[in-house]
């Protein structure tokens, strides 16, 4: 259209008006018209060439404005999105990528990389700290090569074990040992070649209700040996059970390091009607916010609060346990139950054995060097493989007798405050007094006038996973300072249920302050008897394989035994009772094995009064 009305208007104009001329021969009408034609549409062609490329310039500025802004806004989306996932996602890689991120963990003691606050050691006490850590140390884990699967980590469906024979033939009989043989291997079916897997071991007799633990010698080459005594007669069946793989050791041991604070713990604040919550640990997270030190002065054990905003450090009432903050772990495919968590083994041919009855010449099986068993179980009762024997305290008044003119103090979590409740449960006469505590923590009294008979419990100081008044918060050794002692003075403690998020550090500290206490103990009154209690197999619910994992147990275990060695202190072997017998694993046992730890305590106290 606009070309056309062009040459309406060149018809109308005089080739004389046109500004501009091109060389043309004379008389060619033709030449001059199309060519002023031609001039006049050139500044138009120009002008409408000039207008369209300034359009598509000024669009393609706004474009790329448009794209530059989207993508900066994409990128913010982004970086809250993944601000927002680290709030709420634990902070370990192994939650990303838990076969990638852990394998290449060294599982050799790290305190210096750990944001926990240490209590100081003398010179004495650090030597004896790396040696007691050394001796327990744990297999290492070696990296997988790229790609690292969970097809590479051991897998207790493919793994098997084997009874071996008996050297020089002939058939067994009570006092003989068993040698079994464990070989691990992986989901290709193919053997490990290397160790670290937690593995528990007993042999049993469901029919004569019998039971005894094995110890796992570990061979660090995917093969593991079990020695078992052979202390009954019939038949005896060899139980082995996957607790965590190796790999998931390397999770384990990088997790209460890197998160030592995966559990938390709350302190109520209040003056009048003000309240505040703030949170608490011995480890505490760098921050620029202000503590309150409640650092014990005379054991040095250390505690922290987040301070209130308007309140006072002193306003500080209550102690509670707060959320678990690590849930998120249960994701990780290292810890699934049915799959590789607390697993039984197989066995590669027969699983039990029939034993006969030892030859007339045999000397009894007593000694606890045969195969380091404590004890084991015969037609449910527990029978000591140790130097006291255990007596059965089944009557009112057995328990009565041996009691009498006796002052029991428990000191310790829920577990030792089962042994509290246990006597009052068969001690009818033994009456709780109402101090107005919380029965969870405590202080509790109960008394039995008549016999004279005083038992207490108190719950042990932070950290716990009780409520507790902070005025009733006690630690164990300043609590053994205030006893007088002597030879009518029992002394009962256990601590270990609540250290499992923590470096062994800090519960290797806790116990270094109660050993002291006891030695000042027992130097003032050396007739004071001491029972202390040791951690046992739990059944790993509810979270319990991060935060209380059997593999956090054994290293606390190994730690006790340690520290008491050589010290006038008895044992009840909770972890060995535990595992020799048929009931499921609990943090709390079951009443049947309560009753035989408490037929233990009460050998220790009376060993000859008993029915």
């Amino acid at each position: 259209m606009k070309i056309s009305f062009r040459i309406f208007q060149c018809l109308r104009t005089s080739s004389t008006d046109s500004p501009l001329r091109l060389p043309m021969r004379r008389n060619s009408w033709k030449s001059q018209f199309f060519g002023q034609i031609l001039f006049d549409l050139i500044p138009q062609i120009q002008f409408q060439t000039t207008r369209g490329l300034g359009l598509l310039t000024m669009k393609l500025i706004h474009l790329k404005h448009a794209i530059t802004f989207l993508f900066l806004f994409l990128t913010m989306c982004v970086f809250i999105f993944i601000m927002r996932m680290t709030k709420n996602i634990p902070k370990v890689e192994d939650e990303v990528d838990p076969i990638t991120a852990t394998l290449q963990v060294s599982t050799h003691h790290q305190r210096n990389h750990s944001f926990c606050s240490f209590r100081h050691l003398s010179p004495e006490e650090a030597v004896e700290e790396n040696l007691i850590l050394n001796s327990i140390a744990w297999p290492e884990t070696p990296p997988l090569l790229p790609p690292r699967s969970i097809n590479d980590t051991s897998d207790p469906a493919h793994s098997s074990f084997i009874i071996l024979p008996k050297e020089g033939g002939g058939q067994r009989i009570v006092g003989d040992q068993l040698h079994v043989r464990i070989t691990m291997f992986d989901y290709h079916g193919r053997p490990k070649k290397y160790g670290g897997d937690v593995l528990l071991v007993r042999l049993h007799s469901p029919a004569l209700d019998a039971g005894v633990a094995g110890q796992v010698l570990d061979h660090l080459n995917g093969t593991y040996s079990v020695v078992f005594p052979l202390l009954w007669e019939g038949s005896a069946q060899v139980e082995v059970t996957l607790i965590h793989p190796s790999e998931a050791v390397a999770v384990l041991h990088r997790l209460i390091y890197d998160q030592p604070d995966q559990i938390a713990y709350n302190a109520l604040f209040r003056s009048g009607s003000v309240k505040e919550t703030t949170i608490c640990n011995i480890c505490m997270r760098p921050t620029q916010h202000p503590l309150c030190d409640y650092t014990d002065v005379r054991t040095g054990e250390p505690w922290f609060c987040y301070k209130p905003k308007t309140l006072s450090c002193d306003h500080r009432i209550t102690h509670t346990a707060g959320p678990i903050t690590g849930k998120g772990l249960r994701k990780n495919i290292l810890f699934q139950r049915g799959m590789n968590l607390k697993v039984f083994i197989g066995a590669s041919g027969p699983a039990q054995v029939t034993v006969l009855s030892k030859k007339e010449d045999q000397p009894e099986a007593r000694s606890r060097s045969v195969s380091e068993a404590a004890g084991y179980y015969y037609k449910g009762v527990w029978q000591s493989l140790r130097d006291t024997p255990v007596h059965q305290f089944n009557t009112k008044s057995a328990i009565t007798q041996c009691l009498r003119h006796k002052e029991i103090h428990m000191y310790g979590d829920s577990t030792v405050r089962q042994w509290f409740e246990y006597l009052l449960k068969v001690q009818p006469d033994l009456h709780q007094f109402d101090l107005h505590n919380l029965a969870q923590s405590g202080p509790l009294l109960a008394l039995d006038y008549k016999n004279n008979i005083k038992v207490t419990f108190r719950s042990h100081g932070p950290p716990i996973r009780f409520t507790v008044s902070s005025s009733e918060m006690r630690y164990i050794a300043n609590e053994l300072d205030g006893v007088a002692g002597g030879a009518n003075t029992v002394i009962i403690f256990g601590i270990w249920a609540h250290y499992g998020t923590f470096p062994v550090e800090i519960y290797f500290r806790r116990l270094m302050s109660i050993r002291k206490a006891v030695l000042r103990l027992l130097t003032r009154a050396p007739d004071t008897l001491i029972i202390i209690r040791t951690p046992n197999p739990k059944s790993l619910a509810r979270f319990e394989e991060f935060s209380a994992s059997d593999w956090y147990s054994i290293q606390q275990d190994k730690v006790l035994r340690a520290i008491f060695k050589g010290i006038n202190v008895h044992l009840v072997d909770a972890w060995e009772m535990t595992l020799a017998h048929w009931l499921p694993h609990n943090t709390h046992p079951e009443p049947p094995i309560v009753k035989n730890m408490m037929n233990v305590i009460l050998s220790y106290i009376c060993s000859g009064n008993s029915n």
